[in-house]
């Protein structure tokens, strides 16, 4: 069987999707126990030039969706950055899985070599596809999830490491 870019890609995203709900689900069930407010955590960050969890889930959603669209060759979905609570944005997190799970595993075929096109604020950057899954996205889809989870972790939600594996 040959491994193949839909696998690296949706697979690992919506798995890892699916662990930051259920930390989001300890979060709350932490924070219920503990009398705190949930904004304190979805506004909370971990230094003041760094963005909220809010944002940290946003962005990972938003690398998802956007990886996998341009990899499948579809449109990217845009969503507006505006959930403000737990259930908006594990209702974010829930949209990002269902359309991660609705592209057709053959849209991927090819996308290894594919050429793809990034505008950043310092100018283009050219990526094969698997350089752009490997080396770009996904680093940075997991640098918003481990901020998510480190977030949580500093205002004493009570997870560790399997709950960020799913182990």
């Amino acid at each position: 069987m040959t491994f193949t870019i839909y696998q690296a890609s949706v697979s690992v995203f919506t798995r890892a999707l699916g662990q930051l709900n259920s930390i989001l689900d300890k979060a709350a069930a932490n924070a219920e126990a503990r009398k705190i407010d949930l904004d304190v955590f979805v506004c909370a960050r971990l230094a003041p030039d760094m963005l909220p969890l809010s944002a940290q889930i946003q962005m990972a959603s938003d690398t998802a969706k956007a990886a996998c669209a341009r990899l499948a060759g579809v449109e990217v979905p845009s969503w507006a950055d505006e959930e403000k609570t737990f259930a908006e944005l594990k209702e974010r997190i829930a949209k990002t899985v269902a359309f991660l799970e609705s592209l057709d595993a053959n849209k991927f075929d090819g996308a290894e070599d594919k050429s793809i096109t990034l505008k950043m604020r310092s100018g283009e950057v050219q990526f094969n596809g698997a350089d752009f899954l490997l080396k770009r996205q996904i680093p940075n889809f997991f640098f918003h999830i481990t901020t998510a989870y480190d977030i949580l972790r500093a205002n004493g939600v009570d997870i560790g490491k399997r709950d960020y594996l799913g182990t």
